[in-house]
């Protein structure tokens, strides 16, 4: 075994990897010696179904213990009981060469084999000795994965689960999923998406959901499924889906008893019910919870939960109404079902009232069902939050939703103690993290995204636990321990989420993407003038919703009194909420003494700024990162830093032409580095307007007179001789792949294609917008005042070869324009 250990100990980090294994690379420890591990392995359970046996496989990799659940070792070895230890908690014990890894239960087991190898991979040898439990007992994934093998808001390829309408064959990729969820403690996954197909429920799928559970049984993960409430009627050829018609109580007791035969230790169902279009109970007046309680009471003999969303709103509502807010709908759909949901139906309700924003306040339904089990919904995938192609590291975000004292009563009540079950002394409860995962290698689709899967898992188990901690565990295990690898990756990912909201959307106004498309671009005009519900209430004079229950909608009557009183009064409020609970005037003086127009001038170019600085700390790391990873991570920063850009400009110009109150500091409508597009010489291209206008550097952009000729735009060069960085901004839609070539005079600077749905993973456009919006930049160039700058793009199908302008940046200056 020692020599198997050294083995894998010498591999050498030159190797390119592909991101497959997460982190769970095993990749070298400096320092390792033989001798630092124990010399034997003894797993307790040989049966290879077992978490106990894959365990005592994972430790072969790597190192050699004891390993079994708590009765097994208590048989083996005759010792006493453990106390403590709660169902999949473990205790770890290592003295010198000698390792104990015991689980309350087999599962338990594996986790503890999980935490003994993340702790060699990182140098830790220490002598410990110490027992871990989780937080709660549901810490499940939901996957949004389609059965035509496509996922919504997917950005890392098709689904490992299914493909041309039925589960697939080969589950490879579906255990490797349940090895990485194992390692970080996640029991279930909800493998399908919550806009539930119901021919999930035909023979042959049912089939297929157990040889998925099969696949997945060895790593203690349980698998769930999501189904439509309408299925006795479009699956099951009754004329009506009514909870309390006695066929369709049959029809989905059957259909209970046919996956669970399939699928014995099956997890449950998760409902979503009369959100934005779907089918539910409401459609024959019946309650949520008579909905709900239809699945429990199927599920309820084989142990099965149902995680019913609390995500239920109508997606027509009328703003001319003052009244009307959708964050209003959870607690005016779910208060007056407290205690009326039978005890295996958990609540499962997002962070936030809305959706998955890039800060919201608490969602004021945690304090609200007092009787009943919740689950808090967080989202991994990056929907609204640069979708994979920005570095966005979600955890601080969540952790000031988890740590937010609610006072139910008046006594404390942190998000995290409601959840768990402890607060309102309930028996279920725990977390619910949208996933996404796909067939790319990467998992998520980027490298770094997939350090808030890990820290998802780690805040599951437990909530108390500090996000930096938990990143730089993360960064140990798939990067390595070189130090500046370490210092650098940490800085990135602790500014990123700042970052973001700065140039995206800032003082609680939400993201301002585009939520009428693709969720990724800007787009602020998408969010008013709709029955979606996001509004702003943007005018000339004013922004943000009045929340208040004096004057606006009653949203913040929904807290208990002192959490309500703080929201109530622009006093109070902190400014990082204020545009979502207040309408005030763009002149309105913050807190930091600002206006709230300046503070969005201000922080749309500062947020922007950092994410310039991204791929330059990246770049430092070139030597000490595999050059696949690498270079793959560092397209995508590079894209971060061009699109931030769009974001930034967008968001400026949008508002300094709503309110007509310039930026304090000149910036904004000021870009005295940059060369329009149209108004440069124009050959075989033409000039055209961009809508939303706020989309092009002086709303106006080029594109190619033909779809099948070159066109080319050129200018003289009027900036100083010197070196300087050369952006162009173009827009890459999807339906084509233009090329492009910058000279500068008869030297070729640059050439590239428009190609990003090739290494990106974000949903794409047709259009010239916020989405397609990108930027080429060209490094250190030398630069000769007169040089004749050209550019020649050739059209590809739909693409135009579009363009917005080019920028000269001294180099070393820190100029951003």
């Amino acid at each position: 075994m020692r020599s198997l250990l050294l083995v894998v100990l010498s591999a050498g980090l030159a190797i390119a990897e592909d991101g497959l294994n997460a982190w769970l690379r095993y990749a070298p420890v400096p320092g390792a010696s033989g001798n630092t591990f124990p010399s034997a392995i003894v797993a307790l359970n040989k049966t290879k179904s077992s978490p106990v046996y894959i365990a005592g496989q994972e430790l072969q990799k790597a190192a050699s213990v004891v390993v079994g659940s708590l009765d097994q070792y208590m048989t083996a070895t005759n010792s006493k009981y453990i106390p403590g230890l709660e169902v999949d908690g473990f205790w770890l014990n290592v003295k010198g060469s000698s390792v104990q890894i015991v689980g309350q239960n087999e599962r338990g087991a594996l986790y503890g084999a999980f935490e003994y190898l993340s702790r060699l991979a990182q140098g830790n040898f220490s002598d410990i000795s110490y027992i871990s439990n989780p937080s709660a007992p549901i810490r499940w994934t939901n996957e949004w994965d389609n059965l035509d093998g496509s996922i919504e808001r997917g950005y890392a390829g098709p689904s490992i689960f299914f493909k041309d309408g039925y589960v697939v064959d080969n589950v490879t990729r579906v255990a490797q999923y349940a090895r990485i969820l194992a390692s970080i403690r996640i029991n279930g996954v909800i493998i399908n998406n919550v806009n539930a197909n119901e021919t999930l429920l035909s023979d042959r799928n049912v089939q297929g959901l157990g040889r998925l559970a099969d696949a997945m049984r060895p790593y203690g993960v349980k698998l769930g499924i999501s189904l439509n409430f309408s299925s006795p009627r479009g699956f099951g050829g009754l004329d009506t889906f009514d909870p309390v018609d006695p066929a369709v109580i049959a029809f989905w007791g059957n259909v209970t008893e046919r996956i669970y035969h399939a699928v014995p230790d099956m997890a449950g169902y998760l409902v979503k019910a009369n959100s934005e279009g779907q089918p539910g109970p409401l459609t024959y007046n019946r309650t949520l919870a008579v909905g709900a309680n239809l699945f429990a009471n199927a599920v309820k003999p084989h142990g099965g939960i149902v995680m019913f969303r609390a995500f239920v709103y109508d997606n027509h509502i009328n703003e001319s109404n003052w009244k009307n807010d959708r964050a209003n709908a959870a607690v005016d759909f779910f208060k007056d079902l407290d205690g009326k949901f039978d005890d295996n139906v958990v609540v499962q309700i997002k962070y936030g009232p809305i959706d998955f924003q890039v800060r919201e306040p608490t969602s004021p339904l945690f304090a609200n069902l007092l009787q009943t089990n919740t689950a808090i919904e967080l989202q991994i995938t990056q929907e609204y939050l640069g979708q994979q192609d920005h570095l966005v590291y979600i955890p601080p975000l969540w952790k000031t939703v988890l740590d937010f004292d609610l006072r139910v009563e008046g006594k404390p009540s942190k998000v995290q103690d409601i959840i768990s079950g402890e607060r309102f002394k309930r028996p279920l409860g725990g977390y619910a993290g949208v996933v996404n995962v796909g067939t790319n290698t990467t998992w998520l689709g980027s490298h770094l995204a997939m350090s808030n899967l890990y820290a998802y898992g780690r805040l599951a188990w437990d909530p108390t636990s500090d996000p930096q901690a938990i990143l730089q565990d993360w960064i140990r295990l798939t990067f390595g321990l070189d130090p500046a690898v370490l210092s650098f990756i940490t800085q990135m990912s602790m500014e990123s989420w700042p970052a973001y909201e700065n140039y995206t959307g800032n003082l609680g106004i939400q993201t301002l993407t585009d939520i009428l498309y693709t969720h990724f671009g800007p787009n602020p005009a998408s969010q008013d003038d709709n029955g979606w519900g996001q509004w702003t209430r943007a005018d000339h004079n004013a922004i943000g919703m009045d929340r208040t229950v004096s004057n606006g909608t009653g949203f913040a009557g929904q807290y208990p009194p002192e959490v309500a009183a703080v929201y109530e009064s622009l006093e109070t409020t902190p400014d990082d909420l204020l545009l979502w609970f207040h309408h005030v005037p763009y002149t309105y003086n913050l807190h930091c003494r600002k206006t709230v127009i300046q503070y969005f001038y201000d922080a749309h170019y500062a947020g922007a700024e950092t994410a310039q600085t991204f791929p330059v700390l990246w770049s430092t790391l070139k030597d000490k990162i595999d050059a696949q990873r690498y270079e793959d991570v560092l397209f995508r920063l590079n894209f971060q830093a061009g699109h931030s850009i769009v974001w930034r400009d967008a968001i400026n110009e949008f508002y300094f032409n709503k309110s007509s109150i310039p930026d304090a500091a000149g910036r904004v409508g000021n870009h005295p580095y940059r060369i329009e597009a149209e108004n440069m010489k124009l050959c075989g291209y033409k000039p055209v307007n961009v809508t939303p206008f706020e989309m092009a550097s002086n709303f106006r952009a080029i594109t190619t007179s033909s779809k099948s000729k070159s066109g080319t735009a050129s200018t003289k060069v009027d900036f100083p001789s010197g070196t300087y960085d050369i952006g162009v901004s173009y827009y890459d839609v999807i339906g084509g792949k233009a090329k492009y070539q910058l000279y500068l005079g008869d030297k070729k600077v640059a050439e590239w294609k428009g190609d990003n749905e090739d290494h990106l993973g974000h949903a794409f456009s047709t259009m010239l917008d916020g989405h397609s919006a990108t930027r080429k930049t060209s490094k250190g160039v030398e630069v000769k005042k007169g040089d004749r700058l050209r550019i020649v793009g050739s059209p590809d199908g739909g693409e135009l070869a579009p363009l917005d302008y080019v920028v000269f940046l001294p180099a070393g200056k820190g100029i951003v324009d």
